[in-house]
């Protein structure tokens, strides 16, 4: 497939993939705002802090370097020795989930049954939920390799709107079971999952629109685990990679759910302030999950496509290294003006969005100040999230190897920053440590993308460099923000908060008129892809 089309049907997927999450983003808080008016706060700490961290961490820990590994290269490959590869995913989130049930159910504090009842039932459900959803990877990566976009979009949204249908019912119906309530509705949820991709493929291979399309397995029966005479079961510069990046993605985990983690095993915060923190910190990620996430995992593929992973910049073709160092420099430039405009009106407006979203509950004590930092993290997740999938995409075995010891440095400071700075400064020090340990981890790709492309005439880190006018316009908005809420926000009536809002709306207007008169090549970009 030629690099532009790749290209093409990358960005489609991407943007494809960002409307999909403004639904479950859109759902979910709605589902949120919704159950904090009958269940308690403990109960929705337990599930989304307590309980979904053992789903993800199960699910990560099984699943992220068989990804990594397996979408890397080019998607013409021996797909039997791969899809056996995948297949470990399942045994190995076997392990996870039994292993680490039993910390959940045994080393952890337990919840107040009065308060959260049927504890020990939510642990097994949100482990077994994570190995069925492990019954699907091999064919949400085949799908993926070749950029089936309205599969995914379909799958996700038919699992969302189902689990959350589910769970406002039993919330109405028997608000007094509890966890059996998140529990049927996760194990809902993965179901779906799964079965559309089954279903999919069942219909799809041997069809007249596979075989036009000459797609690599023929039979359903292909997508089981299967041995080859005289061949290996799997391909082990796959597996040897996979196990790279595994190193890798045990660490990752810790540092992207770290405060989940300083908060379960350390117990920082009560389940009460846990539920606050996971709602806050859902509201301020909306940005970071329906746009910087899709984009993440899109452009790996277009990177891991174009690029061939660990050859220099003189070994690689060079009109791809010019695509590829073009579209890194414009999603820079994309995702940073996307992070600074958070991040300045971000700050002007935590406390409103949070009293319109939640009421007093929210928008009194620590909430609006955890939303104003966490809008200084957006900006930092941004520029991360482009830097570490393009190094993600190209770093040899030797390199990600090397990387996982810094890596393994970095959790331990994280840890050790996150709890002492929640002790100091509560829920917000695990902002604070996040941006430390983000701003680690773009110091370190921005420094392999630079010495990448240092001996080509390509400087894509150009991109992180804003026009002088759109910066000066960012500042006198933050400037006139600020001075807003400080006069209008948000206890002095509606007609005060409509001016505060109206202030905002100028502003950003005038930010985006600057922006688009100014970042033509950008624009030119987004329009075309």
């Amino acid at each position: 497939m030629a690099a532009q089309d790749v290209l093409g049907q990358t960005a489609r997927l991407a943007s494809s993939s960002a409307l999909l999450q403004v639904l479950f983003r859109v759902v979910t808080f709605g589902l949120n705002a919704f159950t904090l008016r009958y269940l308690s706060r403990e109960l929705i700490g337990v599930v989304n802090v307590r309980l979904t961290l053992l789903y993800s961490t199960v699910v990560f820990l099984a699943r992220e370097a068989f990804r990594r590994a397996c979408l890397s290269g080019s998607a013409k490959r021996n797909w039997t020795k791969t899809i056996n590869l995948l297949w470990l995913t399942v045994p190995l989130g076997v392990s996870w989930s039994l292993i680490l049930g039993l910390v959940w159910l045994h080393l952890l504090e337990v919840p107040d049954p009065s308060v959260v009842p049927h504890y020990q039932a939510g642990v097994v459900a949100f482990g077994l939920s994570a190995i069925i959803e492990l019954l699907g990877e091999p064919f949400w990566v085949l799908a993926q390799a070749h950029l089936f976009v309205r599969l995914k979009v379909v799958a996700e949204s038919l699992s969302v709107v189902s689990k959350c249908i589910l769970t406002v019912t039993l919330v109405i119906l028997y608000p007094h079971w509890g966890l059996y309530i998140f529990s049927l509705a996760q194990l809902l949820y993965v179901s779906v999952l799964v079965m559309c991709y089954v279903i999919y493929f069942v219909m799809f291979l041997g069809s007249p629109e596979a075989t036009k399309k000459s797609f690599p397995v023929a039979r359903v029966k292909a997508l089981l685990p299967s041995f080859v005479e005289d061949e290996t079961f799997v391909n082990w510069k796959e597996a040897r990679l996979t196990w790279s990046f595994f190193k890798q993605s045990f660490l990752k985990q810790i540092l992207t759910e770290g405060e989940r983690y300083v908060m379960t095993f350390l117990n920082v915060l009560n389940f009460g302030d846990q539920g606050v923190y996971d709602i806050v910190n859902n509201l301020g990620s909306l940005v970071a999950r329906f746009i910087f996430l899709p984009i993440e995992e899109s452009f790996y593929v277009f990177f891991a496509k174009v690029l061939e992973r660990g050859k220099t910049v003189k070994d690689q073709k060079q009109d791809d290294v010019a695509m590829a160092a073009n579209v890194l420099e414009l999603l820079l430039k994309l995702v940073l003006l996307i992070g600074l405009t958070i991040t300045v009106f971000g700050y002007a407006y935590s406390q409103l969005a949070l009293d319109i979203y939640g009421g007093s509950m929210l928008s009194s004590g620590t909430g609006p100040d955890l939303l104003r930092c966490y809008s200084l993290y957006v900006l930092f997740l941004a520029v991360n999230g482009v830097t570490e999938c393009f190094t993600s995409a190209l770093m040899c075995k030797e390199e990600v190897d090397r990387y996982n010891f810094v890596m393994l440095a970095l959790s331990f400071i994280f840890l050790c920053i996150s709890y002492f700075l929640t002790h100091w400064y509560g829920s917000v020090g695990f902002i604070l440590a996040n941006c430390f340990n983000m701003g680690i981890r773009i110091a370190h790709s921005t420094h392999y993308i630079y010495h990448f492309f240092r001996e080509s005439s390509h400087r894509p880190l150009t991109g992180l460099l804003p026009s002088p006018a759109l910066l000066l316009v960012y500042i006198i908005s933050a400037v006139v923000t600020a001075s807003s809420e400080v006069l209008f926000c948000c206890d002095k009536g509606w007609m005060a908060r409509l001016i505060h809002i109206s202030t905002g709306a100028l502003c950003l207007a005038a930010t985006l008129v600057t922006m688009f008169c100014s970042e033509t090549k950008l624009i030119h970009f987004v329009r075309s892809q």
